[in-house]
């Protein structure tokens, strides 16, 4: 079983990169075409005071462009990416970190790790000392999640039939606990350390989904002790034990053409949470209430193709 090797990364103070990632643009020619051509991107890192491109992302060998999954540790130096390496091919992953001007490192592929590429719905999560990566994805007539150690590929996962779709993944500073938000199972928490390998048999309920307010993403607080998570339009916040009722943090104004989900990074210090409608990003500051808007700004391909994903 992969286990932790060292203490969280340390949180810089508010995050001063964005890293945006998004899926190979596809074009149909002529329009009524059934086979389309792909014009590959890279992912880019962004000033998150200004809004203001910094750099490209480089790709590894064996990858043609991004992808539109991406996870980031807490020290908003670290991440790990998806990416395309064409049609019919595995989507494989790779982690950068990122200088103190925002410059990012060579690539380095996760070895043997990959999904296949009509798997798209799946959500990963970076360990806080950024060597484990948990992800979900979907089985026939259920889900499993697994963790991966970056650095030897080694696997455990855990599987349940119940039909179900993991919305997001959060690790706690522990290295030991992984919040799920599921669109059956609600909040939950599961213990990596313990053995088994049924997923709701291995988890502990903190809240149940009610009614139509599908969960998005949730996220740990630096102190473990509380998760904050969007549910709807929502943004609140729970203990890990659930006994509290939760506190509504923010409701955030979005477009009616919005998701019904929210999308959602926080950063290392817990204060700000970033998240996009279309080609801008929103900072929300959980203390004060305050949401400043930037437009997205990459180095290619300008608002061309989908809505790209950013963590920080």
């Amino acid at each position: 079983m992969p286990e932790a090797t060292g203490p969280p990364l340390p949180a810089t103070g508010p995050p001063r990169f964005i890293m945006i990632a998004r899926t190979p643009i596809a074009r149909f020619i002529p329009a009524n075409s059934k086979t389309a051509t792909f014009t590959p991107v890279r992912p880019s890192v962004q000033d998150a005071r200004t809004g203001k491109f910094l750099f490209d992302v480089p790709l590894p060998p064996g990858v043609k462009s991004s992808w539109q999954v991406l996870a980031a540790a807490p020290d908003n130096r670290t991440f790990v990416l998806s990416g395309w390496t064409g049609p019919d091919s595995p989507i494989r992953f790779f982690r950068i970190h990122l200088d103190e001007k925002g410059r990012p490192d060579t690539p380095v592929l996760i070895p043997e790790f990959g999904t296949d590429p009509l798997d798209l719905g799946y959500v990963i999560a970076l360990s806080p000392d950024g060597t484990r990566l948990a992800y979900a994805f979907g089985v026939v007539g259920g889900v499993t999640v697994s963790v991966v150690d970056l650095s030897t590929g080694h696997r455990r996962d855990w599987s349940t039939r119940q039909p179900d779709m993991v919305s997001s993944l959060a690790w706690a500073p522990n290295g030991h606990d992984l919040a799920l938000a599921s669109s059956r199972g609600g909040l939950r928490i599961l213990d990596v350390s313990r053995p088994g390998s049924e997923l709701f048999g291995a988890t502990r309920l903190v809240r149940a989904v009610e009614g139509f307010r599908p969960l998005g993403s949730v996220a740990y607080a630096p102190d473990g002790k509380t998760l904050v998570y969007a549910v709807g339009s929502a943004i609140e916040r729970i203990s890990v034990t659930g006994e509290e009722p939760p506190q509504v943090l923010a409701q955030l104004d979005r477009p009616r053409t919005a998701s019904l989900t929210v999308v959602f990074s926080l950063d290392g210090t817990g204060r700000h949470l970033l998240y996009v409608e279309g080609w801008r990003s929103f900072r929300l500051d959980l203390v004060s209430g305050r949401v400043t808007s930037l437009p997205i700004l990459v180095g290619e391909h300008q608002k061309k193709g989908g809505s790209p994903r950013a963590a920080w």
